[in-house]
C-alpha cells in the first residue's frame, strides 16, 4: 500500500467522526438559534460520531480487501461493537444520569446536598445512530471513489 492509501484508512473516518460532530454544532444553531461550541465535543446528537467514523472505516476496507478479507471481518466487527456500545450502553448510563440529576434538584432544593450534575446526553437513539451509519457509508464513497 502506498502512503496516500493508508492514509486514507485514517484521513476518511476521523473526517467523518469530525464532520459529524460539526453538523451537531450547526443543528443546535438551528433549533436554539445560538452557537454552543461544546457541541462539538459532547457525544450523543444526530448524527451520531461514532457511527459514521467505524461504518466509513469499514466500507473502505470493504472497497480495498474485499468483504471476505479477514481485516473487513475484524472491523465489521468493531464497528458493531462500538455502535452497541454508542446505541445501548451509554444511552443506559444517560438515562441513569437523568435519574441522578432529579434527586441531586430534590436534594440542593432542601439545602443539604451540593454536587455536580451529571452529563446526561452521552447515548444515542436508533435514528442518530442510522444517519451516523448512512452520513459515515455516504461519506466514505464520495471520498474513497
Amino acid at each position: 500500500m502506498n502512503v496516500w492509501k493508508t492514509s486514507e484508512l485514517i484521513f476518511i473516518p476521523a473526517l467523518s467522526g469530525i464532520s459529524a460532530q460539526i453538523i451537531k454544532l450547526f443543528l443546535y444553531y438551528v433549533v436554539h438559534k445560538k452557537i454552543n461550541f461544546k457541541r462539538l465535543f459532547e457525544m450523543g446528537g444526530i448524527p451520531s460520531s461514532h457511527s459514521a467514523a467505524v461504518t466509513s472505516l469499514s466500507l473502505i476496507i470493504a472497497l480495498k480487501t474485499g468483504c471476505t478479507s479477514a481485516i473487513f471481518a475484524v472491523t465489521i466487527f468493531f464497528s458493531f461493537l462500538v455502535i452497541y456500545d454508542a446505541a445501548g450502553l451509554r444511552k443506559a448510563a444517560g438515562q441513569q444520569a437523568t435519574v441522578l440529576n432529579k434527586i441531586l434538584d430534590e436534594i440542593n432544593k432542601k439545602g443539604k446536598f451540593s454536587e455536580e450534575k451529571l452529563i446526561e446526553l452521552i447515548g444515542h437513539t436508533p435514528i442518530e445512530i442510522i444517519a451516523g451509519i448512512i452520513y459515515g457509508f455516504l461519506l466514505a464513497f464520495v471520498l474513497y471513489r
